[in-house]
């Protein structure tokens, strides 16, 4: 296979790895023995760099792991990663949950018949207005009226 070389300046390269390490993550993270070998893979090609643009404090490499690199616990407290992944996990939690409410109350408010006669754009429209309705009460509320019924 034919290599390529990209041209990066310091500043591009600790931005890269940046991404590579937050990409790593979220395939990786929530799996424990189905690592995708193809992320983890490009995260020690390109960790393996850092030495080559001054950021050494932020990889870690023992001989006897191979070819495996790890991000420092420098790395992950001094760059923006945490803020990042923090503030992904915020947006996409409130996201979440509201698309998953939405569509529980979209398929306990129309039948199977009706839903399977709309039309994609009345489908949508539909869909989305009991989506948005969570949107609107979280982002007035929070999680602060949200309760379990009591039977």
């Amino acid at each position: 296979m034919k290599k390529q070389s990209i041209n990066l300046t310091k500043k591009q390269f600790k931005s890269l790895l940046k991404v590579v390490y937050l990409g790593n993550w979220m395939v990786n993270a929530y799996r424990t023995d189905d690592t995708n070998e193809e992320y983890e893979s490009i995260e020690d090609l390109i960790f393996s760099y850092a030495p080559q643009f001054g950021f050494e404090k932020y990889i870690s490499h023992e001989e006897a792991d191979g070819d495996k690199y790890y991000p420092t616990n420098d790395f992950e407290e001094t760059t923006d990663v945490h803020k990042l992944h923090e503030a992904y996990d915020e947006e996409t939690f409130w996201d979440e949950l509201a698309e998953r409410l939405g569509e529980r109350d979209f398929l306990e408010k129309y039948s199977k018949k009706e839903i399977e006669d709309m039309k994609r754009d009345e489908w949508f429209i539909k869909l989305e207005e009991c989506i948005e309705k969570y949107n609107e009460e979280f982002e007035k509320k929070g999680l602060e009226r949200i309760r379990k019924e009591t039977n």
